[in-house]
């Protein structure tokens, strides 16, 4: 029987739930998504409007401090997914970002909350998120076949996007109830979830790694291996701009619905959930990827920095809530493809020091690019908030688009028919000598039993 196109779509884009292990994790995440987007528009929010009078530059201040660790802690976080237990680790930083949460909650029902209690708390939240980045991004190798990691990986960014479709506007309708402090109360909840569900794995069926003994230099290696490799750098310099100056729409929707648009909570809100409508169909897609690729991080980069430009001269609220869901199906192509390519071609017993580097240069610089954009959409307006993430990302994407194409000596050709477009790289020129080795083997050897005979 012939499946139906619709059929072997949905096969491919949903392989990795024929693991339970899997299935659990997804289920937890979309729970532990939801909290994480709920928390970071009521945090944003309480810090705009509530404990300050609009200030960008306190709010990107906040988001500076939840990433700082980022910054001084990604590289021996990687050290650490690489020795330890990453399912432990995972479970233990979850719960200090659920009392956090709690933390928050009480400290605003009670009106005793200060701007510096929410500076203190979103640096310890920050540095618990810190020490389960790399664990996280890890663990997912543990729970399928090598050969299941892309669609993996493009599955849990789904579960993440699901997530911010509901979490920012149930925030804002939240918020705009009953107030912010209730939104912590209940992320308290929601974080536990993936405590539980983490219990609930068979260990037996984790593909879970041989750890990596304790040496001196761990560090240095994983330097050293990200060095050597010329697609991971270019990744990594990538999203290092865009991360540091586009990728701050917590704060540059706030500014943008409330000063520009003048808009409440509600409203507020809602652009979140409608940028997640685009990131959820870019996720369906980074799933059915089979074979991610540094040519897609780097034209995802340019086409994010013109809608990005876009976003910034939208005359209305509706029309820049439309242009946010194309830009989220571009944002999280670009980002789920980075994280694929970087875990499927990196060795296992290196894979968590590897992504700690990505990640050191990803969100480490948001502690520096956020108060900057803060600074620009308080003294230069929120549209230049925009603009400037905008400007540097079509930079660094050309910049490294054109270095790659002369240090790898890429060969494009474009046509009128299926492929539309055939890229020639390293790797398709490695495959095509594999090719013509295997060819010229099979030739000889069928010579062989010519002359035997």
């Amino acid at each position: 029987m012939i499946p139906k196109m619709g059929e072997v779509v949905l096969s491919r884009t949903f392989t990795s739930f024929k693991y339970r292990n899997y299935r659990l994790w997804w289920l937890s995440n979309i729970f532990a998504s939801t909290a994480t987007w709920m928390q970071r528009v009521a945090q944003d929010w309480v810090v705009l409007t509530v404990l300050t009078a609009h200030s960008g530059f306190a709010v990107g201040l906040v988001t500076a401090l939840q990433f700082l660790p980022q910054l001084l802690l990604s590289i021996p976080a990687g050290i650490v997914a690489d020795r330890f237990d990453r399912r432990h680790i995972i479970q233990i930083c979850q719960c200090v970002v659920a009392l956090s949460g709690l933390l928050t909650g009480v400290l605003l029902l009670t009106g005793v909350a200060a701007l510096w209690h929410i500076y203190i708390i979103a640096l310890v939240s920050g540095v618990a998120d810190c020490l389960t980045s790399p664990a996280r991004q890890a663990f997912i190798s543990e729970l399928v076949t090598e050969q299941d990691l892309p669609n993996a990986v493009g599955l849990n960014s789904m579960a993440f996007n699901s997530a911010r479709l509901i979490g920012p506007g149930l925030a804002g309708f939240v918020i705009a109830g009953i107030g912010p402090g209730w939104v912590f109360i209940a992320n308290f909840a929601l974080f536990i979830v993936p405590v539980v569900g983490l219990c609930f794995m068979d260990t037996a069926r984790l593909y879970t790694p041989e750890k990596a003994p304790r040496t001196k230099g761990m560090m240095r290696e994983g330097l050293r291996y990200v060095q050597n490799r010329t697609d991971i750098k270019a990744i990594i310099v990538i999203l290092t701009v865009v991360g540091a100056l586009g990728l701050n729409f917590q704060l540059t929707q706030a500014v943008m619905a409330t000063k520009v648009f003048g808009k409440g909570a509600g409203e507020y809100g809602l652009l979140g959930s409608v940028m997640a409508i685009g990131a959820l169909g870019g996720a369906f897609q980074a799933a059915r990827r089979t074979q991610p690729r540094v040519f897609t991080v780097v034209v995802s980069a340019v086409i994010f920095g013109i809608l990005e430009g876009a976003l910034a001269l939208c005359p209305t609220y509706e029309v820049f809530a439309l242009l946010l869901i194309p830009t989220g199906f571009v944002m999280l192509n670009l980002l789920t493809c980075a994280n694929a390519a970087i875990q499927v071609s990196t060795d296992e017993e290196i894979r968590g020091r590897v992504l700690s580097i990505y990640f050191l240069f990803f969100l480490g610089t948001t502690p520096i690019g956020a108060p900057i954009i803060g600074w620009v959409a308080e003294h230069w307006g929120p549209r230049w908030s925009l603009g400037v993430g905008a400007i540097a990302s079509l930079l660094v994407a050309v910049t490294v688009g054109l270095w790659l194409w002369r240090h790898w000596r890429v060969d494009v050709t474009l046509r009128v028919s299926r492929p539309f477009i055939s890229i020639e790289g390293p790797r398709e020129r490695a495959m095509r000598r594999r090719k013509e080795r295997a060819e010229r083997q099979r030739i000889m050897d069928n010579q062989s039993r010519d002359t035997g005979t």
